[in-house]
């Protein structure tokens, strides 16, 4: 059954496209898009493989495969290549954008999970284990740091123009603000009320950071300065990615109860259901990209019908 919700004008985002994953199997992780190439690339975690998808074509370009878990994927523009973090193998590696041949990979990385790209020091951070962040050098593709944490990290956001890393620890039931030049954690912002904090996304300008969570659904809006919380509003169930569309100033939440939920996120006003988009149960893995100005989700296959990836177009307000 589909369903579309909207509490005020018309959709905000609108399907345009649908990428068919046939013989995927299981449910997906996270996602990386290169943005020039059109190209994004999907954990199928329950699969072992990552999708390499043609977002123009709308067709799968081809499969890596010998992972056991793939969990965080993060592309790498200034060398063309794409790190993949496999939660199972307890690695993270690198294949060449162009053959997708292996390049190199760090080891004894138990439990690998999230991976952001620092274009600005050029490092790659990997949160593993059971509380700990790996600061991977691009050049040598060798570890150069770990920040040790009090739990294992899910979600995390690095500042572009600023030097901190704001990290979600639902098992620790709090939020740490870890300084990447200092090397170690400057703040920690308990949680108390709203648990389960597993998706975050940054409004740098903004100096606000948005967290979803799972127990009670809540979307949380926190002030990066202070950590104080400045609003929340209720969101689907099960939510694993979310995302902060700073042109629209709106937040695309994707959530296994089976929706994608549309938040307006203005600066100085409430937060404000736009549209509770109908998807299929599980769903609850995406990706916003800024650049082609799409949403991508990835939907398992349940239900007799096959995986596949949505496209969708955001409206403008």
């Amino acid at each position: 059954m589909f369903l579309s919700v909207m509490a005020f004008g018309g959709d905000a985002l609108t399907q345009i496209g649908t990428i068919p994953l046939p013989g995927v199997t299981g449910r997906f992780d996270h996602f990386a898009v290169d943005g020039p190439g059109r190209r994004l690339f999907v954990a199928a975690l329950g699969n072992n493989t990552v999708e390499v998808l043609d977002v123009t074509g709308r067709n799968r370009i081809t499969s890596l495969r010998n992972f056991r878990k793939p969990t965080g994927v993060v592309f790498l523009p200034t060398s063309n290549q794409i790190g993949i973090a496999a939660g199972e193998d307890g690695v993270f590696k690198v294949f060449r954008g162009d053959d997708y041949k292996l390049a190199g990979s760090v080891q004894s990385l138990d439990d690998a999970d999230n991976a952001r790209f620092d274009s600005n020091g050029r490092r790659i951070y990997v949160g593993y284990g059971s509380g700990a962040l790996a600061e991977i050098d691009l050049a040598s593709l060798r570890q150069a740091r770990t920040f040790k944490l009090p739990a294992h990290p899910e979600s995390f956001q690095l500042e572009q123009k600023g030097r901190r890393i704001f990290i979600n620890l639902p098992d620790a039931k709090q939020i740490a603000v870890l300084d990447r030049e200092k090397g170690e954690v400057i703040a920690t912002w308990p949680q108390k009320r709203f648990l389960a904090n597993f998706p975050m996304a940054l409004d740098e300008p903004g100096h606000r950071l948005f967290v979803g969570c799972r127990h009670p659904p809540r979307l949380l809006v926190l002030e990066t300065e202070s950590g104080t919380q400045t609003a929340d509003i209720g969101i689907s169930g099960d939510t694993d990615d979310l995302f902060y569309d700073a042109d629209r100033r709106r937040a695309y939440i994707s959530c296994g109860e089976g929706f994608i939920d549309v938040i307006g996120a203005v600066p100085g006003e409430a937060l404000r259901l736009i549209q509770k988009l109908s998807t299929r149960d599980g769903a609850r893995t995406s990706w916003f990209s800024a650049d082609l100005d799409q949403l991508y989700l990835a939907v398992p296959n349940r239900f007799g019908k096959a995986a596949e990836l949505r496209i969708y177009k955001p409206s403008e307000p």
